[in-house]
């Protein structure tokens, strides 16, 4: 049976980033599923957002998430920042992970990592003024879900990843 551990939290929290550190350092394969809904849909997430509107990304969004919980191999996976949104996929997060991961930071880091990349769409505006908005809604939801909660905030990513690799060996001795 495989290990499934899947990395949540807002855009810009390091999960992509973080995430592939992680599997590298157990040898294990590594998914993200933004990438793997623009990959189906052949466009952009901004693209799809754009053209198809937020419901059938979210729609895409399950999909792939589903995919990656069913995986035959060992993987770690980056899930999209709106994933916890849909109680089928918290359901199935507490499920089929063994090991869901908060990574967690100030809005003010998220707006600074999040910033650096165009593909965000529901960041469009006042990036600061969304990540707020956004996260009084989601941080109920991460925590609904999470094993672990890390902070982020101040800290690079070679400490995030030690912490990640930390936490999920204290989770696999308990």
């Amino acid at each position: 049976m495989s290990r499934i551990v899947v990395l949540v939290g807002m855009m810009g929290a390091g999960k992509t980033t973080v995430g592939r550190s992680v599997a590298s350092r157990l040898g294990v394969d590594f998914v993200d599923t933004d990438d793997l809904v623009e990959t189906r849909a052949g466009k952009s997430v901004r693209d799809i957002f754009a053209s198809d509107g937020e419901a059938a990304f979210r729609t895409l969004e399950s999909q792939v998430l589903a995919e990656s919980l069913k995986s035959p191999v060992d993987v770690v996976v980056a899930a999209a920042g709106g994933t916890v949104l849909s109680e089928s996929n918290r359901a199935a997060l507490r499920e089929h992970a063994d090991v869901v991961v908060w990574l967690d930071a100030d809005v003010s880091a998220l707006g600074e990592r999040a910033s650096r990349g165009a593909h965000r769409p529901l960041l469009d505006g006042d990036v600061e003024d969304r990540l707020m908005a956004l996260d009084g809604e989601r941080r109920v939801l991460y925590q609904s879900v999470a094993d672990v909660r890390l902070d982020t905030t101040g800290k690079g990513i070679a400490e995030v990843v030690q912490e990640v690799v930390a936490a999920l060996a204290k989770e696999h001795a308990s």
